[in-house]
């Protein structure tokens, strides 16, 4: 059945597990994945479809089950999976997006890793999701994809399908051109995304500088520019800008430009913050903290995150102040981003050795002053933390948004904690009430971690009760709204057929 909405997304939009030797889909365990916000524009349309991969050891077996019909809480759809072999998923997305791209992306250069990148097998990829998504979608269908490891499929739709209308939005940073021009395929990449009706970031910092890429590569001329929000610019964050393109041209063709920040589900986490059992349960871990305060960070295991930083500031703030000394513990939850990779196994080796130095040198047999934890821990056992936690550490040296600082914010409903965030991180543009701090200065992190330490209580209620504003007025459902926008205006500039 022909789609009038197709969203091109890398991952299944469901858990596919093996109960009883029968395969069953689930709905996915975080309430804040993108997945849940991207299956519910599903109820606005006729019939959706959902793009993928899924692993399989011979894509031309003709066993493999390509499309799968779901009913759900969100409307029926199709989902239609592109079998890769591993060869193909390793070439696709664990080298050239993750050792090429995702450096870049982040203003990593000198981890950028271009010798080992396939990029025919990019291409490949890229075309299948491309033509899946041409397939699937009806006449005049909105066709969204997401994120830069399919940062060909739109020139490839264009190709085989100029009826339908083709949003892409970007999950990370978007760096400048003295940085993004490191990457060879710079010209056929933002070619691509040139074909496009709608490009979206999270922050005007991010579009302004595609503008400034796009502008290196082509005649792109701005046709339409507007000021940021106010409650978008907070001074001292490293983020901010005035002003951002809206509406671009090239060859004829117009380019909305979106800046839009992804949010959180803030209904559930506070249904689930005020739920009597989660509330209990953090009762009992501060009283098991006595009068000891509680530091929670939480990230996935990434260079990017910053995490060897903060383990290296807090062993300065205890070697400072041993009056903190079994005062104060640390609860780093750092997950692996993916254990097959050797930059993330080094960025692991290094946070186990760093804690394990940091406890050996302070710790005593009544008190560690680091917990590490390396698995995922499920989300009703975090939002406890976040409701015992009196401070949430969050700095990242780039990231292009990060939903760990809106989850703990929205948590509590208690109106208490503090929140130190990075500048560097895409939400910081909206959270300007957090104590925001530069993870690449010593001073700045320390005197951050410090000042959330030692907040009045009076301080500490004004910082959160702004910051919850700001996160229930960006909420994932407001995202939605704008993409949704977004979608709308272009179709209203195409010339009739």
């Amino acid at each position: 059945m022909a789609s009038d909405l197709v969203i091109v997304y890398h991952r299944q939009p469901y858990e596919e597990v093996e109960e009883n030797g029968k395969t069953v889909f689930r709905e996915n365990s975080s309430p804040n994945g993108i997945v849940p916000t991207l299956k519910s524009f599903f109820g606005n349309a006729d019939h959706g479809a959902w793009v993928a991969w899924k692993l399989a050891e011979d894509p031309a077996n003709p066993g493999f089950e390509t499309d799968v019909d779901i009913d759900d809480a969100y409307g029926s759809y199709t989902v239609s999976r592109l079998p890769l072999t591993e060869a193909q998923v390793s070439s696709f997305y664990h080298v050239s997006s993750k050792e090429a791209f995702w450096p870049i992306l982040h203003s990593f250069k000198e981890r950028y890793n271009y010798d080992p990148v396939d990029w025919p097998t990019f291409r490949e990829v890229n075309w299948a999701f491309a033509e899946a998504a041409a397939r699937k979608a009806s006449r005049g269908a909105r066709v969204w994809v997401h994120d830069y490891n399919l940062w060909l499929v739109p020139g490839y739709l264009r190709q085989l399908r100029a009826d339908v209308t083709i949003s892409f939005f970007h999950h990370t940073p978007f760096p400048a051109a003295d940085m993004f021009n490191v990457l060879p395929w710079r010209k056929e990449i933002v070619e691509s995304l040139l074909a496009c009706d709608v490009v979206g970031f999270h922050i005007p910092r991010y579009a302004a500088n595609f503008l400034s890429v796009a502008r290196s590569l082509f005649d792109v001329t701005t046709l339409e520019r507007q000021g940021v929000a106010p409650d978008l610019i907070f001074e001292g964050t490293a983020l901010s800008e005035r002003s951002a393109p809206t509406l671009i041209a090239f060859n004829g063709h117009k380019i909305a430009i979106s800046s839009s920040a992804v949010g959180v589900s803030t209904d559930f986490i506070e249904k689930r913050a005020t739920d009597p059992d989660v509330q209990a349960k953090a009762q009992k871990i501060r009283r098991d903290m006595g009068d000891s305060k509680l530091i929670i960070s939480v990230g996935r295991t990434d260079y990017t995150k910053g995490g060897l930083a903060q383990l290296e500031s807090f062993e300065r703030v205890l070697e400072a102040n041993p009056d903190l000394r079994g005062k104060v513990r640390l609860m780093n939850v750092s997950v692996s981003a993916n254990r097959n990779m050797a930059a993330y196994g080094d960025t692991q080796a290094t946070l186990e050795e760093t804690a394990g130095r940091i406890n050996g040198r302070f710790g005593t047999l009544e008190w560690q002053p680091i917990a590490l934890i390396s698995r995922a821990i499920p989300f009703d056992d975090l939002i406890k933390y976040y409701l015992a936690a009196d401070v949430a550490w969050i700095t990242p040296l780039a990231d292009g948004m990060n939903l760990v600082c809106k989850e703990f914010v929205a948590a509590r409903t208690d109106n208490d904690g503090v929140l130190v965030l990075s500048e560097f991180a895409g939400a910081a543009v909206e959270m300007g009430s957090a104590v925001i701090t530069n993870p690449f200065s010593s001073r700045s992190m320390d005197t951050a971690i410090l000042q959330a330490l030692h907040m009045p209580a009076d301080e500490r209620r004004e910082r959160m009760i702004a910051l919850r504003a700001v996160v229930k007025r960006y909420s994932v459902s407001a995202w939605g709204a704008d993409q949704e926008r977004a979608f709308e205006e272009a179709e209203a500039r195409k010339p009739a057929t």
